[in-house]
């Protein structure tokens, strides 16, 4: 890092810029970052003199990570362009994906919609109103087929947004690839399966925390014998940002769930270094710049301290924090939508300048509604011109180096190590969950930042501020029609006439049995969708050992 060559001289003149800056006006408004961080006016070598270079910053490619897990950052392989899709039926989502892969997207991502995420099929009486609404209907090993009909799994990576009922996804598509005529050794993507993130923030949830970990480390054994490409987690800290916490925060209980994952599958008997590099992370990009871009940078060098030196990992893969990117949901806005173009691709940006692995872009319309044809295009372009246009992907973690940046990165790192002595003097992440910590971390964290807006301490163009009366809005709206829940409701009841009832209820039977005496979940599950078991079956099946979670109450 850059020093003073001079102490005397550089007293001199830091004296001679504070008197200026002091007699200079200044705007009155609140200097802080989006999380309430203070923002100093200058950074100077003096912010800096404490961090070493080599041990602290180092090389791309190199322990500690900080400037990247790759030596050759975007010059070696750019990030993997992933807009999530999913709408209405299959069908329907299946040819949303043909259309982003004929356009340049490089990797699928896929949405279901609310019944599927909790764990309900279409012809459930809860899932009424919601089939195929905020993204695709999935009941059966029937509808996988057609939403990756004619898409080869072993040519593209595929994302799966789905937490509670994740292994039967994953079982799904793995039986989808066998009817391709693919090994599952061949399959790439992730799935999220991050139960801890829904009992913190998003809520989606079927189990307790307890089993729902027994089935996650299930996951993680039969995958790194059986899916050796596949990520089997996405440590999720995108949702937490989304219901309102702080950068920090997002960093700090991002990462301590990552750790307790890391935790319960040593406990379970696994070698660290057979699943811990198959375990990727899910970051926002928030609209503060630089707070963002250090947010990723503490990331890396936090795991990768912790993996070496804490849980004894020997493979560097295991060092390393792989993780994709969203630009904020929350700060998109329906007032002035095209505005929203603008906050994507400045987040966008923050993305990759903080070394991201992949990227999804946020259209501007989804405020308002499942993304439109031509404002995921516009999404997607966000990203081809950061790549191709800007300049930026020529070299390795640009800011590195920055007095701002490396002090705030620090700051940041410092700021997840409170969190964690937190967290552990409540015994836990799981401890501190069914204690209601995170949840009332967040929504004080939430209610601040409400507090700021409201008094217009904090901007936001076209709700507090640059307001245009009398707005129309003047985009394509998406509509899914009601004729989605028919259509899949009919399918599902064919398939129930159709297929082999013995064979459910022997595949079920076995489910139950393994659920009770600690068998590996996954080959279960596996025959089960094979046998054309529905998701809502599988789930209700482990219901039966499991319960139901449910939360208390926090105030």
């Amino acid at each position: 890092m850059a020093t003073f060559n001079d102490p005397q001289a550089a007293k001199e003149a830091t004296e001679k810029f504070n008197a200026a800056a002091a007699a200079s006006k200044v705007r009155n408004v609140k200097f802080t970052t989006v999380s309430g961080e203070q923002v100093g006016l200058l950074y100077t070598p003096e912010e800096v003199k404490e961090i070493n270079y080599l041990s602290d910053i180092g090389y791309p490619g190199e322990f500690p990570y900080t400037r990247g897990i790759h030596n050759t950052g975007y010059r070696g392989k750019l990030w993997t362009m992933r807009q999530f899709a999913g709408f209405g039926t299959p069908e329907d989502t299946n040819q949303r994906f043909k259309y982003l892969l004929e356009h340049g997207q490089t990797g699928l991502s896929t949405a279901f919609d609310l019944p599927t995420l909790m764990g309900r099929d279409a012809d459930d009486p809860f899932s009424e109103g919601e089939v195929g609404i905020c993204g695709v209907s999935v009941s059966s090993l029937a509808d996988m087929e057609i939403l990756f009909q004619g898409i080869p799994l072993d040519k593209v990576t595929t994302s799966m947004t789905i937490n509670a009922p994740a292994a039967m996804i994953l079982a799904m598509y793995v039986a989808v690839g066998e009817k391709q005529g693919l090994k599952s050794n061949v399959l790439r993507g992730t799935i999220q399966n991050d139960i801890l993130k829904e009992y913190i923030a998003q809520k989606e949830w079927i189990y307790p925390p307890l089993p729902s970990m027994r089935i996650i480390t299930d996951m993680f054994q039969y995958c790194s014998k059986e899916l050796p490409q596949f990520n089997p987690i996405s440590v999720s800290g995108y949702h937490i940002r989304e219901a309102g916490s702080t950068s920090v925060q997002e960093l700090a209980f991002t990462l301590a769930d990552g750790f307790a994952y890391i935790e319960a599958g040593i406990a379970a008997g696994l070698d660290v270094d057979d699943f811990a590099p198959r375990i990727s992370y899910f970051f926002n990009s928030h609209l503060d710049f630089f707070e963002e871009i250090a947010k990723f940078r503490a990331a890396r060098r936090i795991y990768a301290k912790r993996m070496r030196y804490k849980y004894g990992a020997k493979n560097p893969k295991s060092w390393t924090l792989r993780f994709h990117t969203q630009t904020a949901g929350c700060t998109l806005t329906a007032q002035q939508p095209e505005n929203n173009i603008v906050r994507t691709a400045i987040q966008a940006l923050a993305g990759v300048l903080g070394g991201t692995q992949s990227l999804h872009t946020n259209s501007m319309d989804e405020t308002l509604a499942l993304p439109s044809d031509k404002a995921v295009k516009i999404a997607l372009r966000t990203q081809q011109i950061i790549a191709d246009e800007t300049g930026v992907a020529n070299m390795v973690d640009p800011l590195g180096g920055s007095y701002f940046v490396e002090s705030l990165t620090t700051k940041m790192e410092e700021g997840a190590e409170r969190y964690f002595e937190k967290i552990e003097m409540l015994g836990g992440v799981i401890p501190a969950i069914e204690q209601g910590f995170f949840q009332r971390e967040i929504a004080e964290a939430a209610y601040r930042y409400q507090r700021e807006l409201d008094t217009k301490d904090k901007i936001i163009v076209g709700v507090n501020q640059y307001i245009e009366e009398d707005e129309k809005i003047d985009i394509p709206i998406l509509a899914i029609s009601p004729d989605v829940e028919i259509k899949q409701k009919k399918r599902l009841a064919e398939l129930k006439q159709s297929r082999n009832q013995a064979s459910v209820d022997q595949s079920l039977k076995e489910l139950k049995q393994a659920a009770a005496d600690g068998s590996n979940l996954m080959p279960h599950l596996l025959n089960a969708s094979r046998n054309y078991v529905t998701v809502g079956e599988m789930c209700n099946s482990l219901i039966e050992h499991f319960g139901i979670y449910e939360e208390v109450a926090v105030f």
